[in-house]
């Protein structure tokens, strides 16, 4: 497995980040410390978590299996945002002075190398949440920050928030971004770029759509990531993607799978290591197969014909405003 700089910083990661928002819960501990141990044998350092994965039980599988290691050669990327409700949640200092001795207290370590805010909250200003990051830094409890489902704005003013004080600036975000949902290269991308950001992209194979594993006029599987996200209303619920530019995407993919020799997933996840600015995305798996089909998305480059044709079947055009006009003007992120 390759390595990059985490966006300006000197801070090197592995290509592939293993997300443990399966551990504890799809994945039980045994799977999971299996699923750490193959990534580890595959030349994987970056780990991601967070505080509300499992109400907790993500970052004591981590911290477990990280006592067994040279906690030097790992990153550990964990999170803040969520919780029951009142002080217990949110971005308030409260709530973050109080998080992060929690998930330093999970993971049995006494440093988090990347800790991201999860979400905007509306009810703290920003420069309260900067301030607050930037005490965490300088205190050494933690050693980089990130942001993730932000607003292209709101990370700018955070960023100019940090400037303008002298504080701790973030240095990656993790957004969503797959072949199926290329919304980000519209403001996110732009910023990191700009700004210097690494990128994490969450959710790369789109809780399975990107895999091959669903069917047009099919349902959602039993089980699955998909299944799930029905009962929880989350995003990659079917009736979301059951629609014809998505099944165009997806039999693009497995032509572009066939001619590449590869897995579909392998494929989606290579075009995502080959995009400008992105440095890691975050693989996640329930078992021990779905792991190694990931693996498989690394040491190799897609033939630059068939990441074109990923290109021009992934595309969304029209452009809404105002990125019609931009692309007019000759700037279009969404077709770099």
């Amino acid at each position: 497995m390759r390595y990059r700089f985490l966006g300006r910083t000197s801070l090197a990661v592995s290509e592939l980040c293993l997300g443990a928002m399966t551990f504890g819960r799809e994945a039980d501990e045994q799977v999971s410390v299996r699923m750490m141990d193959r990534f580890a044998e595959a030349g994987g350092t970056f780990l991601d978590t967070a505080d509300a994965y499992g109400g907790g039980r993500s970052e004591e599988i981590v911290g477990r299996w990280l006592k067994g290691h040279d906690r030097a050669d790992w990153v550990i990327s964990t999170k803040v945002r969520w919780g029951p409700g009142g002080n217990r949640e949110g971005l308030g200092r409260k709530h973050v002075m109080a998080a992060v001795e929690g998930s330093l207290r999970r993971l049995g370590t006494d440093h988090i190398d990347l800790y991201h805010v999860h979400g905007w909250d509306p009810a703290v200003s920003v420069e309260e949440v900067v301030r607050t990051l930037d005490l965490l830094v300088t205190s050494g409890k933690v050693r980089h920050l990130a942001v993730s489902n932000w607003a292209a704005w709101q990370i700018q003013k955070a960023l100019g928030v940090a400037d303008k004080r002298g504080w701790e600036p973030f240095s990656a975000i993790q957004p969503r971004y797959n072949l199926l949902d290329r919304e980000f290269e519209w403001e996110q991308g732009p910023l990191a770029a700009d700004a210097g950001l690494g990128v994490l992209p969450w959710s790369p194979l789109r809780g399975g759509w990107l895999t091959g594993r669903y069917v047009r006029g099919g349902s959602a599987p039993a089980g699955s990531r998909v299944g799930m996200a029905e009962a929880e209303n989350w995003g990659e619920r079917w009736g979301v993607y059951d629609n014809d530019r998505t099944w165009r995407i997806l039999d693009e993919l497995a032509a572009v799978a066939r001619d590449a020799g590869r897995e579909q997933a392998q494929v989606a996840l290579n075009w995502l290591l080959g995009r400008p600015t992105v440095t890691a995305p975050i693989i996640g798996a329930r078992d021990m197969a779905q792991l190694e089909s990931n693996l498989g998305a690394v040491d190799w480059d897609l033939d630059a014909a068939l990441v074109k044709r990923l290109d021009d079947v992934t595309v969304i055009d029209p452009l809404p405003f105002p990125y019609d006009t931009l692309a007019n003007s000759g700037h279009s992120p969404a077709r770099e």
